[in-house]
């Protein structure tokens, strides 16, 4: 694991400097390489390379990068691992395609399959997660690569007429002549989902490399801003295939398969020349991932556990339960609310731009916990989006049911009629007739609840209607001074086959949520403390093996996850795994109204808002006012504002 930066200056303005420029760009991203470093440039081209290293395969100088071809028609900053590289080099030295072995590391070994076989084939053979900048001396291209599900990140733009990309946005910040313009635009998706949909970043001109996407830039290319791309791998391609071919077979057989798969992809990811361990939450997809790397290890495999000690957010206690029974060296930690909260001032540096999803902060607690023993951690995410896990699947779908039969206008009347009263009437009205109410409504405000049901009647397809419930602020314009544009990050042609709610569900988590949220959340936590994660269940071939499955091997009697947990039994007592699903989360609600409050204050000042101009305060501070009288949780609202806040304020935008 690494972090990679660079720039091409087709100008030739920066030619004299072009080392000191990005080895500050380097530096910048230390901590997801702090073992080794290291710089090419072409002065004559203006084009520049950093690398910092994180070493985990092949650990001795033969690893350094930017590393050259055998051929010396390549260089490469890479990130990430390719955890079937024995493989590949076993193929190539077959076909009598290896060159002269320097050392053992994967990067020497894509670098000679590309050398062989092309950029485009070399692709398809590669199984692992990773993004990397790859200049080719003879056709004078810059190709710019990521993984097929977005496990790594890579950056891209341009600041004049100077092309810019980094593993991290403080890479790009580094450059000297950096300009940052908040784009509007940006900050209506964020309020709307807390993290920033690919392929939008924060600023104007920069943005986020797509999943299974390569990027070519010639020089012409880099003076005309105008890149040219490909997928060489499509998430709707996968899902599309996979729902017209699903397994025929039984689901003693689909279970046996899905066993042995996933058993051949921990063992891919155990590999490595430095300590190794997992992440352990006590539910079905770490402690899956944790008995099939014990079963394949003769040590007890190191794992680990963060605790709270409010119990409605701690998995701990099953945690330790799991361990025990597989047998695992184990490690607890149970942290307090002021422990938790001084990491709140680190998440501006750890996640460069707006990021407001709270389990960020446990996230980072348990990496910080996991480093001070280890070097690379497996976990268990993906494994929701793939097999069914969450709750709000079969909610929404239930939703879809009792209303969706109503026509669109007919919805859209219903719900305009509820939007003519403003939520603060509701609640009066309803206040009045509050004994006439069920004893659990009488107590709570409804006025917000009417508009929230009046917004969701409003749908326009099945999407648009899981985008409605699952939204933040679900009407940007409600909240931001200024009227952002849309910006698309799906288009109706995408849902076209998708006939079934859940499995739409799960596709739009796939290529928005979990590389977006999930994998930004894991990727940033962990290598701010210098950490690799590894993600058995994005192994490319476990999510085409997932879309295969027939909806009915995914939930039985109303729960998802069926085929996993089928697998996972035949390691763990069900009774040590059968409960309500926990989400990895801390108290903010609680925090804002105690401990966070003066902060809070501070960020969500009136006068502070009013000076920024980007937010309507009036709209904020009745949400703020509600939450700390106790009248409503507004949790995760404000939680968007506050990072929002607490971001600009720290890169001071």
């Amino acid at each position: 694991m690494c972090g990679i930066t660079g720039f091409w200056d087709a100008s030739g303005k920066q030619q004299d400097d072009l080392r000191s420029i990005v080895l500050d760009m380097a530096d910048a991203i230390r901590h997801r390489g702090p073992d080794d470093s290291g710089i090419w440039v072409d002065q004559k081209t203006g084009l520049a390379l950093g690398h910092r290293r994180l070493s985990v395969i092949d650990i001795s100088s033969c690893g350094h990068q930017p590393m050259f071809s055998a051929c010396d028609r390549y260089v490469i900053v890479f990130n990430g691992e390719i955890y079937n590289f024995l493989s590949i080099k076993k193929e190539l030295e077959e076909v009598g395609a290896a060159p002269q072995w320097r050392g053992h590391s994967d990067t020497e070994v894509m670098l000679a399959a590309i050398s062989y076989w092309g950029l485009e084939k070399a692709l398809k053979h590669f199984v692992g997660m990773f993004a990397f900048a790859l200049w080719d001396r003879e056709l004078r291209i810059l190709a710019l690569v990521r993984d097929r599900i977005g496990e790594k990140p890579l950056y891209y733009g341009w600041i004049g007429k100077t092309f810019l990309f980094g593993s991290e946005l403080k890479a790009l910040f580094a450059y000297p002549e950096w300009k940052s313009e908040i784009n509007i635009n940006a900050i209506g998706l964020y309020m709307q989902h807390n993290y920033i949909p690919s392929p939008y970043s924060i600023f104007k001109g920069i943005f986020k490399l797509l999943p299974g996407t390569v990027l070519l830039l010639t020089e012409e290319a880099v003076n005309k801003r105008d890149p040219q791309s490909y997928q060489f791998w499509s998430a709707k391609d996968i899902a599309i295939a996979g729902m017209k071919n699903p397994f025929a077979c039984d689901a003693s057989e689909a279970s046996s398969e899905l066993e042995a798969l996933l058993n051949k992809v921990v063992s891919d990811q155990l590999l490595s020349d430095v300590p190794l361990g997992a992440f352990l939450s006590g539910g079905i997809d770490s402690s899956l991932v944790v008995a099939l790397m014990q079963s394949q290890c003769s040590q007890p495999i190191k794992t680990f556990t963060i605790g709270f000690h409010e119990g409605i957010y701690d998995e701990s206690k099953y945690a330790k339960a799991v361990a025990q029974y597989l047998g695992t060296d184990h490690t607890d930690l149970y942290v307090t609310p002021k422990e938790a909260i001084e990491v709140i001032p680190k998440l501006p540096f750890i996640y460069d731009e707006p990021f407001a999803d709270s389990s960020q902060i446990p996230t980072f607690m348990v990496s910080l916990l996991t480093r001070r023993h280890v070097t690379v951690s497996l976990s268990g995410d993906g494994g929701d989006e793939l097999f069914c896990g969450y709750d709000r699947y079969l909610w929404a779908s239930d939703i879809q049911q009792k209303i969706g039969w109503i026509p669109n206008r007919a919805r859209n009347v219903i719900g305009r009629l509820l939007t003519l009263l403003s939520p603060d009437i509701w609640d009066s009205i309803l206040h009045r007739i509050r004994f006439f109410l069920p004893q659990s409504l009488r107590q709570k405000l409804l006025g917000d609840r009417i508009h929230k049901a009046a917004e969701i009647l409003s749908f326009d397809g099945l999407a648009d209607l899981y985008l409605k419930l699952i939204s933040h602020w679900k009407g940007a314009s409600i909240v931001l001074k200024s009227d952002p544009l849309p910006a698309i990050i799906f288009n109706s042609n995408q849902y076209a086959s998708f006939k079934n709610f859940i499995l739409l569900m799960m596709y739009i988590d796939t290529v928005s949520y979990l590389p977006d949220d999930i994998m930004v959340k894991v990727d940033r936590a962990c290598m701010a403390c210098s950490l690799e994660s590894r993600t058995p269940y994005l192994d490319h071939r476990v999510v085409e093996f997932a879309w295969r499955l027939p909806i009915s091997m995914k939930i039985r009697n109303k729960k998802g996850k069926w085929l996993l947990k089928k697998v996972l039994y035949k390691y763990v007592p069900s009774e040590l795994i059968e409960r309500p699903k926990m989400g990895f989360g801390v108290p903010i609600d609680v925090w804002l109204r105690g401990s966070l409050k003066e902060w809070a204050e501070e960020l969500l000042n009136e006068k502070r808002l009013k000076s920024d101009g980007i937010f309507n305060p009036q709209t904020i501070r009745k949400k703020w006012l509600e939450h700390i009288s106790g009248r409503q949780n507004w949790q995760y609202y404000l939680w968007d504002i506050l990072m929002f806040q607490a971001w600009k304020a720290y890169w001071r935008i």
